[in-house]
């Protein structure tokens, strides 16, 4: 195989899991990754759902789309602050494609069908992937590690305000985890 040829989605999946900057470089370059990251994101769905059942969960579909509408609000959203605010330097394709690959721990929240396993894990991956969200951000915009914070930060509060301010409106709840993960 080529030395410069672009690794595959689960290659690249693992290393953005693993917090991985070369990784995050690697797809915020590749223009070709953004269906790649779009893959991850429905993988993580699929895996949220999964390990939701039982739990009234919305179901599989519901679970797809909340993560497909949470990761280009997301990645919007974020571009919008850390390019306006904060002095970065991105586009809304280089966000996409970054924080698709930082929701790959998601794939974990298929052990939530553990009975007394799930909490703990919804916690862990959670974490994990804010911490893989910031790293996706910094690299993205080119910004220091502490504007990716404020970035992460912000951006996050308007989706979580504007899903909760749907959820009102539909009479419906939304879960934190539902947002970002399905």
């Amino acid at each position: 195989m080529d030395a410069n040829a672009p690794r595959s989605v689960v290659n690249r999946a693992i290393g953005a899991a693993m917090l991985d900057i070369d990784t995050y470089e690697e797809v915020e370059a590749d223009t070709t990754a953004t269906a790649q990251a779009g893959l991850v994101v429905l993988a993580v769905a699929v895996a949220s759902a999964l390990g939701a059942s039982g739990e009234g969960s919305p179901g599989m579909a519901a679970g797809v789309l909340n993560a497909f509408a949470g990761w280009l609000i997301w990645a919007g959203v974020t571009n919008l602050v850390g390019t306006r605010l904060l002095g970065g330097t991105a586009d809304w394709g280089e966000l996409l494609r970054t924080l698709g690959f930082a929701q790959a721990p998601g794939v974990l929240l298929v052990l939530g069908i553990v009975p007394l396993l799930g909490g703990f894990v919804q916690l862990g991956v959670g974490i994990w992937i804010l911490v893989a969200g910031v790293i996706a951000i910094r690299q993205a915009l080119d910004v220091s590690t502490g504007r990716a914070i404020a970035a992460a930060l912000i951006s996050m509060a308007f989706v979580v305000a504007a899903a909760v301010a749907v959820g009102i409106v539909l009479g419906t709840a939304v879960g934190m985890a539902s947002l970002f993960t399905g």
